[in-house]
């Protein structure tokens, strides 16, 4: 059975690349004639791995295209996942099953709800990859993929298409506290990132506040019923801020670049839970507001 990734961005082509190597039947589906066309032209996509560079021709398709879609991979932004998916829906197959490697947390539902019947399984990347040109994506670090369906504990066959291709993952029962748990970190460290122009080991300057925020995101987690997700956050936080001390977060990359971020799913999306859940949260509020503010002085969405 072929996977379709749809988001050609760095998890989805590294993922693609690692699927095609191992035989795994994989195909991309770009969003116009055009960007096929460019591709094609390209040749494929480029994995660079400890600064080797191998070509892989995986097979490409447009939106427009009327073959049934069995497997989904969707690795595009939380903002664009749901129309991304509306824009396939007649194309999935009795039966499809579609995995969501987006960041933050309300994408996974906006999907869900647009796939009535269908089986939507959310997971929580800590892999690094960037792309440093058009279809290129370099591996910048080994990490783990959890994978899970809040509505079926049963994990599906095709998790041994992931073994063969060498993609580091375990099967989680619990997805929705993994989510909650990566929601929570991100809104500790990638903000600051942006509104202090650093990288991520440069935090260590901000330390009360961090913790400060990690006090208020761990309140939030058990306001949520998410408590186990809480557990030891501070600890977590700042030993993901030592071991990616040399990165710039995901929101920082966007900013720099002039790219919408996803603060709708993650800062966003945690004070609008908070309010929900009825947690007075004022300095998780003021650093989404600080945000929104330093966003709107560069041009750049405040959602």
């Amino acid at each position: 059975m072929s996977w379709h990734v749809l988001g050609a961005g760095s998890l989805g082509s590294l993922w693609a690349c690692r699927l095609f190597r191992a035989d795994v039947p994989v195909q991309l589906v770009l969003r116009d004639p055009q960007r096929l066309a460019a591709y094609r032209q390209k040749g494929g996509l480029t994995l660079v791995e400890q600064g080797h560079s191998q070509l892989y021709p995986i097979p490409a398709s447009h939106l427009q295209d009327s073959a049934p879609i069995e497997r989904l991979l969707l690795t595009c932004k939380a903002y664009d996942a749901a129309e991304a998916i509306a824009a396939v829906a007649d194309r999935l197959a009795p039966g499809a099953e579609v995995l969501l490697l987006q960041n933050g947390l309300g994408s996974q539902d906006e999907v869900a709800q647009l796939l009535p019947g269908r089986r939507c399984l959310p997971a929580s990347s800590t892999e690094g990859a960037f792309r440093d040109g058009d279809w290129r994506v370099v591996f910048a670090g080994q990490g783990h993929t959890w994978i899970g369906d809040p509505l079926d504990a049963t994990p599906p066959g095709w998790l041994n298409d992931l073994q063969r291709s060498q993609i580091p993952h375990t099967w989680s029962p619990d997805i929705l506290s993994r989510l909650w748990r990566k929601l929570a970190l991100n809104c500790a460290i990638n903000p600051l990132t942006v509104l202090h122009d650093c990288r991520n080991g440069e935090l260590v300057r901000y330390h009360e506040q961090i913790d400060a925020l990690c006090g208020e995101l761990a309140q939030l987690l058990s306001g949520c019923g998410q408590a186990e997700a809480a557990t030891d956050l501070q600890q977590d936080v700042w030993r993901v801020i030592e071991a990616t001390a040399a990165n710039y977060s995901s929101m920082y990359q966007d900013v720099a670049a002039g790219r919408r971020t996803e603060i709708s799913y993650l800062l966003g999306y945690a004070c609008a839970a908070a309010e929900r859940a009825e947690v007075q949260l004022p300095q998780l509020k003021a650093l989404h507001l600080r945000l929104q503010e330093h966003l709107d002085g560069h041009g750049l969405p405040r959602y």
